[in-house]
């Protein structure tokens, strides 16, 4: 089951570029930053209420972020929906004739497990689930 949306991830090209515009005029509370050196990105998470917005930075030009700005800009990336047992969600997805990037979750920030809905199979939007220990 969906529990809620977790976050909104937006691709930018420099996090102290972007930053301000979160922390100084919309003024959210930054919540940390962090390297997912598995995906080649850097992370900032911002609180904005129950939800939050995961600006991804990329630190090579082989990650997935940085072809995306390259392709489409910066700008929303996905949309993570935060879920309890992230593999039957990926098992029923799948039976729902729901193609998966990652047919395994694998770790994200935060120690998270993660797989992504493919954005063929979505209407344009990619989706990532997201299973977090329960501790935020």
């Amino acid at each position: 089951m969906i529990k809620k949306v977790d976050h909104i991830g937006v691709a930018v090209r420099s996090l102290e570029e972007a930053l301000p515009f979160y922390t100084d005029v919309l003024r959210l509370p930054l919540l940390g930053i962090e390297e997912v050196a598995s995906e080649r990105v850097k992370v900032a998470f911002l609180k904005v209420g129950e939800v939050k917005i995961e600006l991804l930075e990329p630190t090579s030009s082989e990650s997935p972020i940085a072809r995306f700005i390259e392709k489409r800009g910066e700008g929303i990336h996905h949309v993570a929906l935060g879920v309890d047992s992230i593999q039957e969600r990926i098992d029923e997805l799948k039976d729902k004739g729901i193609a998966m990037i990652q047919d395994k979750p694998k770790k994200g920030a935060h120690d998270a497990l993660v797989a992504f809905m493919h954005p063929k199979s979505t209407g344009s939007v990619l989706y990532e689930l997201c299973e977090k220990k329960e501790r935020e």
